[in-house]
């Protein structure tokens, strides 16, 4: 079944053909990767399915009755809308039902009206209600709350919260909306990499339609089946996951680039032969007129041949190369017994950090864990709260972050590289080039740059400064696919040391050998990419509740009975307080309904028990 075709469809910007010609259908149930270097089209062609734009020429059709889903920008709610009043409006009928329901109980409650009618009614009303899923609302809105980690902004008034925290309340709306074919620009933008992974599994047990713009090539990996490539105004169909696209399309540009050299050879053989009957023909005397018709059957062949186009084998990349420096002490960085609170919430305690010259070590972690806290305590903008911090000797550091912002907004884009790098203004045009900067783009307010093209200028600064040391704050976020791999590449040669924060699965796999790992507080480290920690942390961290013990819980007694000693009531304590820790932790992750309540009544209850083991305490010690 067809969910979405495309005919012949067609879109100018600025008097400049983004794609001409498109034709594809979209079947029921796929999971697509439409993929594409930047500026080819993909967002442009996402509004045109969801309808919010319209093409200059073709026609798309939907199936009757579809419902689409599509974020195409953070929408705006009324002044006190909550996070939890967002998610909600996924289900606006069934939330108006409800309130229906509520006023038909009140007026059966006070006896007003007819009570058959009234009866009668409220049983339509609840038979709508059952059908379209009403009692499964706030499972299915837990569920999602949970798999994206956003239970702190459900109190939270949607216009205080910041603009990634609306793009994740936004996305959970698009999901809790389930409609027939789901539109996703880089959903996995502002996510952790835990909500990452909760999303992969959710629309790979999707029933409807998927159709995903990502740069994340883990995440394509685990959900497409299949790839749209969106290049030079064509799409090009792959039945097959990311990387076996990767393969496919260099296997087909080979077979296609043989194919235009064949063609070729084949070209210039029938304009030589041309070229010598005319010759033939012209030395005879008289000119041979049957020399002359050979030579234009031949002509009027060529001009027939259908002509293959030159396949592109190495697009336009970006030329990263880091320059020589000064190498630092072999202690770049150590931290020792390093504690961090903020506003009483502890982030982390008793943390040990040692970064030595040459490693490239990752920090991972959910948000809010304190990720960005350590890196900015290695840079001194912030300092510990105890515990011993110290840099090594001769580190020269350079710093990238995912929120990158220039001094200046309404400085030229290369007088900002030239307040980095002492060269001069030719050779600052020939680097930029090296960065996609070109001709007079370099003249471009810096304010005026997208989220990648920023990120490309900071590189730019970076490469071409002494440096020794790398801290990289989510460096791949804004580029695309073929700027990764080639930041990869330029990391894999740099001569001193990195440290980098980052959710890119793929991206840490490849470069990092060693892994700082935040959970609820503790920092553990890893001798091991990415991958590897994931499976190691799972024995670090006990994962199953501990076995309850059956305690009598008796109230204070009379002075005259014996009471437990102090060192027995706070040992109990920590053991309690070590237990309801790991159930919160639980209560994080845990997506089954029938388990979160069971943790939520073991929490209420060992609650309950720590409350009084403090009145013990305090009874023991007054």
């Amino acid at each position: 079944m067809i969910i979405c075709s495309a005919q012949q469809i067609s879109k100018m910007y600025g008097g400049h053909p983004v794609f001409e010609g498109l034709t594809f259908e979209i079947p029921h149930g796929a999971r697509i990767g439409l993929v594409g270097r930047n500026g080819t089209g993909k967002t442009t062609l996402f509004k045109l399915l969801a309808g919010t734009d319209t093409p200059d020429s073709g026609t798309i059709s939907m199936k009757k009755n579809a419902k689409i889903g599509y974020l195409a920008q953070i929408p705006e709610y009324p002044e006190g809308t909550l996070g939890i009043d967002v998610l909600k409006s996924a289900f606006a009928d069934l939330v108006s039902i409800g309130e229906k329901l509520k006023e038909l109980e009140v007026k059966m409650g006070d006896g007003q009206g007819d009570l058959d009618t009234i009866l009668e009614e409220y049983g339509r009303c609840q038979d709508l209600f059952s059908n379209e899923g009403g009692y499964e609302m706030e499972a299915s809105i837990a569920m999602v709350v949970n798999g994206l980690g956003i239970q702190g902004l459900l109190d939270k008034e949607f216009s205080s919260c910041s603009g990634g925290e609306q793009t994740k309340l936004s996305l959970g709306y698009i999901l809790l909306q389930e409609p027939d074919l789901l539109l996703l620009d880089e959903p996995t933008n502002h996510l952790d990499i835990a909500a990452v992974e909760w999303l992969e599994q959710f629309l790979t047990d999707y029933s409807g339609t998927v159709m995903c713009i990502s740069h994340d090539r883990y995440f394509l990996d685990h959900v497409i089946n299949k790839v749209y490539d969106l290049e030079d105004g064509e799409i090009t169909i792959y039945h097959t996951d990311y990387s076996g696209f990767v393969q496919e399309k260099e296997e087909r540009l080979m077979i296609e680039f043989q194919a235009y050299q064949e063609q070729q050879k084949k070209i210039k053989k029938m304009k030589e032969a041309i070229k010598r009957l005319r010759e033939w023909a012209n030395q005879a005397n008289p000119p041979n007129e049957g020399l002359h018709k050979r030579a234009r059957n031949m002509e009027r062949a060529l001009e027939r041949m259908e002509k293959l186009k030159r396949p592109v084998l190495d697009r336009k990349k970006m030329g990263l190369e880091f320059e020589g420096g000064d190498r630092s002490g072999k202690i770049v960085f150590s931290m020792v017994g390093a504690s961090k609170s903020f506003d009483g919430r502890t982030l982390f305690h008793d943390a040990h950090m040692d970064l030595r010259f040459k490693d490239r070590t990752a920090i991972v972690g959910q948000n809010g864990t304190g990720k960005s806290t350590i890196v900015k305590i290695l840079m001194g903008e912030m300092t510990a709260d105890d515990g011993d911090v110290k840099i090594g000797s001769n580190v020269k550091m350079g710093y990238l972050s995912q929120q990158f912002v220039m001094a200046d907004p309404e400085a030229r884009l290369i007088d900002a590289f030239r307040d980095e790098v002492a060269v001069t203004e030719g050779e600052a045009r020939h680097i930029l080039a090296r960065f996609m900067f070109y001709g007079p783009n370099v003249f471009r307010k810096v304010g005026q740059l997208s989220g990648g093209e920023k990120m490309r200028l900071r590189l730019a600064q970076l490469m071409h400064q002494d440096l020794n040391l790398l801290v990289l704050d989510e460096p791949t976020n804004h580029l695309d696919i073929d700027s990764r791999e080639v930041l990869e590449e330029a990391l894999e040669e740099f001569h001193g040391t990195i440290l980098a924060v980052s959710h890119d699965r793929y991206f840490l796999n490849k470069l990092f050998q060693k892994t700082y790992w935040i959970h609820e507080g503790q920092l553990y480290f890893f001798e091991g990419p990415y991958s590897w920690a994931k499976g190691k942390i799972q024995e670090r961290i006990p994962v199953e509740r501990p076995v309850e013990k059956k305690k009598t819980v008796t109230k204070p007694r009379e002075k005259e009975k014996k009471m437990a000693t102090t060192d027995t009531i706070e040992a109990e304590l920590e053991e309690l307080e070590t237990e309801i820790a790991l159930i919160e932790g639980r209560l994080q992750t845990e997506e089954d309904l029938g388990v979160l309540q069971e943790l939520h009544e073991k929490l209420e209850r060992l609650e309950e028990e720590r409350e009084l083991k403090y009145i013990q305490l305090e009874e023991q010690l007054s």
